[in-house]
């Protein structure tokens, strides 16, 4: 790799030739604003923020797009720069129209903080983009074209990182905004196409834009007007990847582990009750294990392919309903543990299930959509009452002035609270077939050693004591792939990390027993409701913020969790009530 020196505001720098003027700048502490990059896609310059000044160049030189070259002289202050990188933040507020009271944005705003750093007049042109649409899509995501300051990292997230392929340009010139497949006009074919095409909710598009353009359909309104309800008992629930991600929201580092502070505050919202949705996942992987091991004992319907991801769930019964007999039918954690708040927990504290309220708080805009499947209901009752993203609960906290960084942390609420580490890594690429895996050795193991309570002889006890870690399911790899073997028998197995890696996978199906696909890069850590920015070394925190719980917890199996095993035994003797709480089924997609 060359090494060449440069000058930026007359600091030498030595850097290697293939690394941008932006990248050099950030690496010496040399702050250069932006908008449009994203180090999850290619270098756009659109937004033409970041200009700087080359000694011996006429023009202005993009900082995200230029590499460096060894003589290079740089400034990023001159009054050029200035007039430059103003005039451009101006027209791109021009672009956006404001939406500030109503915008989850607004308290951690790029624009506005730029615009505040610079002193910039933000009503100086008009707002040309004012009669553009708001698309919707399901309750889950939305693209507001009033908003859109045309970086096009939608476009890239859905088309090039998701592939799906449902957002596309129309128009030209100043003209030219992102809209969904289906709204083109004008070409036949492409009408032809969209009848193929469908957005999966994983709001990839949300968590890739700098603007709030691309964005979450907003619940945390709905949630504000329940919590003043009194004649109601509100429950929260939060999922694994919450709590090694909030508190980003909060100047805090990227992976800080802070379940008790989520408890804390949630409480201080108003929440009645807390719970945590890892008790869920623990519920999750036992039922989840002892269906895989059915499959695999009749040879039926394989390869059994998980459904907690309900983006992923949502590509199978619109792209591939032939496959809908492959999902597993276990229900996803959150409902799990919603469906026992509202039978289960909900007879032992003697309240009226109508009465209860539960609010789960994901990492997913596609758990909105979820939440809403009628497939799911409890005897004529959603488990799920309103779902609100990551980034919806820092603004609740943020809105009613509660300092997260300062909470002091707290227990979730008994009983539904106990977990194991096995939950903690449902957050995580190739997390929840590693905590199925753990109980399903368990569970072969025991089936071919009898009862292992009680048992003093070694080698029994070893026998019981199935393995915990499963590594070869770990790591960012787009597409993982091992055999394993388990008390004799050899399992085929195969994780999908990002949907976008699917393709391969879906040609070779008959190649493998069981698989993983976690829609959004690196799983739930990486959802579409995450804390913005995330980037692939974000994602990477959190995800080893994860594996530390896990190695830390007392337990690290889910058929260890005393108090889950408890749930379902009582489950076990209620019948038809039993299908409704643990299972589910699903649907071919128009």
């Amino acid at each position: 790799m060359k090494k060449v020196k440069i000058k930026i505001n007359n600091q030498e720098i030595i850097c290697s030739s293939e690394q941008t003027i932006m990248q050099v700048a950030h690496d010496n502490g040399i702050e250069l604003p932006n908008l449009c990059f994203h180090p999850d896609f290619s270098v756009k310059a659109n937004c033409r923020i970041c200009v700087v000044e080359i000694a011996g160049r006429k023009n202005l030189a993009t900082s995200c797009s230029t590499k460096a070259e060894d003589g290079m002289e740089i400034r990023t202050d001159t009054e050029r720069v200035k007039r430059s990188r103003n005039l451009n933040i101006e027209l791109i507020f021009a672009e956006h129209i404001e939406k500030c009271p109503s915008c989850i944005w607004r308290v951690n705003c790029k624009l506005l903080e730029l615009a505040d750093k610079y002193k910039i007049e933000i009503t100086k042109f008009s707002n040309r983009k004012a009669k553009r649409e708001i698309y919707k899509f399901a309750n889950a995501v939305e693209i507001d074209g009033t908003q859109c300051m045309d970086c096009r990292n939608c476009l890239e997230a859905c088309n090039n990182l998701q592939k799906i392929n449902y957002l596309k340009l129309r128009g030209k010139g100043i003209n030219q905004e992102v809209v969904p497949v289906s709204e083109e006009s004008g070409f036949s074919f492409m009408q032809k196409k969209a009848d193929k095409v469908d957005c999966i909710y994983c709001g990839q598009c949300a968590v890739h834009c700098p603007v709030g353009a691309a964005q979450e359909q907003a619940h945390w309104q709905l949630v504000e007007k329940v919590l003043r309800d009194k004649s109601k008992v509100i429950v929260a629930q939060f999922a694994p990847s919450i709590r090694v991600s909030i508190g980003e929201e909060f100047g805090l580092e990227h992976g800080k582990i802070m379940p008790g502070q989520v408890v804390t505050a949630l409480r201080q919202l108003g929440f009645n009750y807390v719970f945590d949705v890892n008790f869920g996942a623990d519920i999750t992987t036992m039922v989840e294990a002892e269906e895989l091991l059915k499959k695999i004992k009749s040879g039926s319907c394989l390869p059994m392919l998980t459904s907690c991801c309900p983006a992923w769930v949502k590509y199978i019964e619109f792209y591939r309903p032939d496959l809908i007999p492959n999902l597993t039918t276990v229900r996803s954690p959150q409902m799990h543990i919603a469906g026992f708040i509202k039978t289960y927990w909900a007879e032992k504290m003697k309240i009226e299930p109508k009465k209860i309220v539960v609010v789960s708080v994901m990492p997913c805009t596609a758990k909105k959509f979820e939440a809403g499947r009628s497939e799911l209901k409890i005897g004529g009752n959603l488990p799920v009452d309103y779902v609100i993203t990551t980034r919806e609960l820092a603004w609740l906290i943020k809105k009613n002035k509660i300092d997260f960084s300062k909470l002091k942390p707290a227990a979730a609420d008994n009983p539904l609270c106990a977990s194991s580490g096995a939950a903690a890594i449902y957050g995580a690429t190739g997390g929840v077939m590693e905590s199925a895996l753990r109980t399903a050795e368990y569970l072969l193991m025991t089936a071919q050693d009898s009862v292992c309570v009680g048992v003093k002889d070694k080698n029994k006890l070893k026998l019981c004591n199935s393995r915990i870690e499963f590594k070869q399911v770990r790591g960012k790899h787009g597409i993982k792939q091992a055999l394993v073997e388990m008390a004799g028998k050899k399992l085929r197995i195969a994780v999908v990390n990002g949907i976008g890696n699917i393709a391969p996978i879906l040609k070779q199906l008959k190649d493998y027993d069981y698989i993983e696909v976690m829609a959004c890069p690196d799983g739930c850590i990486g959802g579409g409701g995450q804390p913005i920015p995330t980037t692939a070394a974000i994602r990477k925190k959190r995800l080893e913020a994860l594996y530390k719980i896990d190695a830390k917890s007392k337990i690290r199996r889910a058929h260890e969790n005393k108090e889950a095993a408890e749930a379902l035994k009582w489950i076990e003797r209620k019948g038809r009530l039993k299908n409704q709480v643990l299972y589910t089924r699903y649907k071919k997609r128009k």
